[in-house]
């Protein structure tokens, strides 16, 4: 498990940096005040492959997987990815916009890539997630609530509460009231 226990200009310290060149810059300076929570997994169900690294990196060979050759146009990417084992790799600063909702809104407000941090948990909408990942979610999380305080916790959600009927991730395995208990400890 990833040794997160601060940010500095938009980086988690302990974390694995890999920069994504899928990134810009946040809207007209849009304060960070919503997170969503996603799970990805490449291919589909198989876990520690490096995979999404390379997806989100732009290097993710097509040949490789029936599956990637659906996904080879995409440009996506998010601020943080947690593994199975609970390691944190940070895809883009904070302060940018990572491309992780696509097309989103939340509470009337769209585009919630300009106003959002987009975490990844490495998983599936089929299986439960693993202590190590709620810990360490948890644990990244609080920082973040710490480092803006516009991030509510009523404002954290699943991709699937911004994009209905197109997303369904974390999926029904993802357990909100851990999650929730875990940050008000």
């Amino acid at each position: 498990m990833s040794d997160i226990n601060k940010i500095n200009d938009g980086l988690l310290s302990g974390a694995n940096y890999v920069e994504s060149p899928n990134q810009s810059d946040r809207e007209g300076g849009s304060a960070i005040d919503l997170l969503i929570i996603h799970n990805i997994s490449l291919p589909p169900g198989q876990y520690g492959t490096g995979c999404v690294e390379q997806f989100f990196c732009n290097s993710l060979d097509s040949s490789a997987h029936s599956f990637f050759e659906e996904i080879s146009g995409l440009r996506v990417s998010a601020h943080l990815l947690i593994d199975r084992l609970g390691r944190v790799t940070q895809f883009v600063p904070l302060f940018k916009k990572a491309w992780h909702a696509g097309d989103s809104i939340f509470e009337g407000r769209a585009n919630c890539n300009d106003y959002s941090v987009g975490i990844e948990l490495e998983g599936t909408d089929f299986e439960p997630f693993t202590d190590e990942q709620y810990q360490a979610l948890v644990r990244v999380t609080k920082l973040l609530l710490q480092e803006y305080p516009c991030l509510k916790s009523k404002r954290i959600v699943g991709h699937s509460d911004v994009a209905p009927g197109r997303k369904t991730d974390p999926g029904p395995h993802f357990d909100w009231p851990r999650f929730r208990q875990g940050l008000s400890c």
